[in-house]
């Protein structure tokens, strides 16, 4: 989930102006992409990627420098974050043994996490434990989980509090949060978007397939998650747009031939299928020869496709062959021209006064 500063490179006004000074506030990441707003209380000379300690609830916490700058203020806009003393802020920059220790801290969550969900089986509970995350200070731990209904788990925390000397926070997420902390490989064959840029998870419905013709298979259109996948949203809107010119056929249309139903349509080459009844083989038919069987079948009447069509590709050919007319017209006149005036040139270097002019030469 990192995040490119495109404001980076650009210079601050001069100093004295209102608003001139560099925003303080910086956005941290931790494990998993989980990002949180930090005040740069100290004044502290840090980059993007730079590991710093901050502030945490009885004790501190490591993270990483993922923003600076004013892209924090319009992140914070955008969230809905106020910029108040809620904000915690920054202590210092990382150190060597700030960093070591922080890694030997992070050793201790696989076998807690494994160690816990035999805990969970054991107390049969009803949830699934996805990720365990160690404060840098190893004092305190956040145990990430998913379930379907509501979970006592007070006996659990007193049972891991003992067993591993720290605090305990369980913290529910939804699936789709699970599979962002957890990563994979999506049936694209790229990261998952969601470990990788997506933030904001919206709602996806089987609609959305619909509209896009796509076959309404649960097993192909649900992502890692188990739910719909969020891909279905991003072109979404240009197959509504293209939809627009496109007539809705909600029942048979009747042609002279008998009745065709609707098969299959091709929106962004404007092209509906059609197949008559007791017949297995399509037929393609433009979005306008669609219109105008609607057009002949609210009269009343059928629609002869044969006739109709050789009508206008009649109308069609007769137009074509009177411009093919008229331009090999114009090309033989400039061709005509072209012969005059040749023999013109021709004509004034044989004239005798020309012959004259070179013997007195």
């Amino acid at each position: 989930m990192n995040s490119f500063d495109w404001l980076s490179n650009m210079e601050l006004p001069a100093m004295g102006i209102a608003g001139s000074t560099r925003f303080d506030v910086m956005e941290v990441k931790f494990k998993g992409g989980r990002k949180e707003f930090y005040k740069n209380v100290n004044d502290l000379d840090v980059v993007t990627g730079d590991a710093i300690i901050v502030d945490a609830q009885n004790g501190h916490h490591l993270g990483y420098v993922s923003l600076q700058g004013e892209l924090v203020r319009l992140q914070m806009m955008k969230k809905k974050v106020k910029n108040d003393d809620k904000i915690k802020g920054i202590i210092r920059q990382a150190s060597e043994k700030d960093l070591e220790k922080f890694e030997r801290v992070r050793q201790r969550e696989l076998p807690t996490l494994y160690r816990t969900r035999a805990i969970i089986n054991k107390m049969d509970l009803k949830m699934k434990l996805s990720d365990v995350e160690f404060q840098a200070d190893n004092s305190k731990a956040t145990f990430y989980y998913s379930a379907d209904d509501r979970v006592d788990f007070r006996e659990l925390i007193k049972v891991i509090a003992s067993e591993f000397k720290i605090r305990v926070e369980m913290r529910q997420i939804s699936l789709r949060q699970e599979a962002s902390r957890i990563g994979g490989i999506g049936s694209c064959g790229r990261e998952l978007c969601c470990s990788t840029w997506l933030t904001e998870f919206k709602s996806v419905s089987t609609g959305a397939a619909r509209y896009q013709n796509l076959s309404l298979n649960p097993v192909k259109l649900s992502g890692q998650c188990g739910r719909l996948k969020c891909c279905l949203n991003y072109e979404l809107e240009t197959y509504l747009d293209a939809l627009v010119d496109i007539p809705k056929v909600e029942t048979p249309v009747i042609l002279q031939k008998g009745k065709a139903s609707l098969q299959k349509v091709d929106i962004f080459k404007k092209i509906m299928w059609f197949c008559y009844e007791r017949e297995s083989n399509w037929f393609p038919l433009e979005i306008a020869t669609v219109n105008a069987i609607l057009k002949r079948n609210k009269e009343g009447k059928a629609y002869d496709l044969f006739v109709e069509e050789t009508v206008i590709q009649e109308a069609i050919d007769f137009s074509t062959n009177i411009l093919e007319k008229n331009t090999n017209t114009v090309a033989e006149t400039n061709n005509a021209s072209k012969a005059k005036r040749k023999r013109k040139k021709r004509r004034k270097k044989k004239s005798p006064s020309n012959k004259n002019n070179n013997s007195s030469t």
